[in-house]
């Protein structure tokens, strides 16, 4: 079997960022896609966030991103996506689902089912998307209504008629009491009292965000979100379920789940039909347990002090879209950095293979 330059595992934005920078390096790799078509986490999120919903899609290096506008966004950035991919050739192989990667002799080794492809370094570009996080509390598998994820969101109309509880203190459960409130009763519940930006969310306060989420990658911790260190702010469309009160009821976590309700410690009773988790992702890096990158605080710790991209404990190793670049904040320079990065480790290893 033949052995690449490097594989990239992901084809979201920041591993086709990734790719662009190989390219142009001129480092021979692959993206491995397990998606059927082009888009990354865009194909799966709901029909009713539009373009000018969206925090803000990044353009890709060497492209201008599609315009803040009413359009789908689970059309338009796929179709931004395909196009790219095809404009500057990248070879990207779907749909591919890895399932690990092994050492062996020196050579990483990516499987994908009866599939596997030999190389000399890897980035993994697999983001958050395909690893929800769904907390466990007592009795919910009692629970006779919906119970549902961000990934399982399927747009406000479902919603009407029932009376919803929105879980989770991040932008999610700030965007889904927007669209959520002035057509059905919501109730919303965090377990820490949210914290609201009053300014405006500058490049500056931007990268100040990303720098908090680098702090914990450079000791090996487990990453947070970028968005999760930003605080919340309200957009024009949440206006509306913000006059109505759905913000300033927000109540405390309950403490258990009955089969048409949840229930406080203090004993207080709210009866819900729909469950609405907005609680989050945790980074998808399953496929990389093999190669034992974690560090004994339970993170991968990166280099740099966390502005780097290589993985401490194996260089051979980038991770975008993990920790500071899981966001479109970070995304496109971690694409760049893990190119550079890639490019080092091939040094090295030529220069070790000259002096053997």
């Amino acid at each position: 079997m033949s052995i690449l330059e490097s594989v990239v595992i992901g084809a979201g934005q920041a591993g086709l960022s990734a790719s662009f920078h190989l390219t142009r390096l001129g480092i021979d790799h692959v993206v491995l896609d397990a998606d059927e078509q082009p888009g990354g986490a865009w194909r799966h999120r709901w029909d009713a966030l539009t373009m000018r919903d969206v925090h803000g899609v990044a353009e890709l290096p060497g492209s201008a991103p599609p315009p803040r506008d009413g359009r789908r966004a689970n059309v338009v950035v796929p179709q931004y996506f395909d196009a790219y991919e095809q404009e500057h050739g990248l070879r990207v192989i779907r749909p591919v689902r890895v399932d690990r990667v092994t050492d062996e002799d020196g050579a990483l080794v990516v499987h994908a089912g009866a599939r596997s492809w030999r190389s000399r370094t890897l980035v993994s570009a697999t983001g958050t998307w395909t690893h929800p996080f769904l907390p466990h509390y007592p009795g919910m598998e009692t629970f006779l209504g919906e119970q549902l994820h961000t990934v399982d969101y399927p747009g406000p109309e479902h919603f009407i008629g029932k009376r919803v509880l929105v879980v989770g203190g991040g932008a999610s459960a700030v965007q889904f009491l927007g669209a959520l409130a002035p057509i059905t009763e919501t109730l919303w519940a965090t377990r820490r009292v949210p914290v609201w930006r009053t300014d405006d969310f500058t490049p500056e306060a931007g990268a100040a965000a990303v720098a908090l989420v680098e702090e914990r990658v450079a000791q090996g911790l487990p990453p947070q979100s970028v968005v999760s260190v930003t605080g919340l702010m309200f957009r024009p469309q949440e206006r509306d379920a913000e006059r109505l009160g759905a913000y300033r009821s927000r109540l405390p976590m309950f403490s258990r789940i009955e089969p048409d309700g949840v229930r406080w410690a203090d004993g207080r009773f709210e009866r819900v039909d729909v469950i609405l988790w907005a609680t989050g992702f945790r980074p998808a890096i399953g496929h990389l347990a093999p190669l034992r990158l974690r560090s004994e605080s339970g993170g991968i710790q990166l280099d740099r002090n966390g502005r780097g991209t290589a993985a401490v404990r194996d260089p051979r190793i980038q991770l975008v879209g993990y920790g500071p670049s899981a966001s479109t904040i970070g995304a496109n320079r971690a694409g760049r950095t893990a190119a550079r990065g890639v490019q080092r480790a091939l040094s090295r290893q030529g220069a070790a293979l000259e002096i053997g």
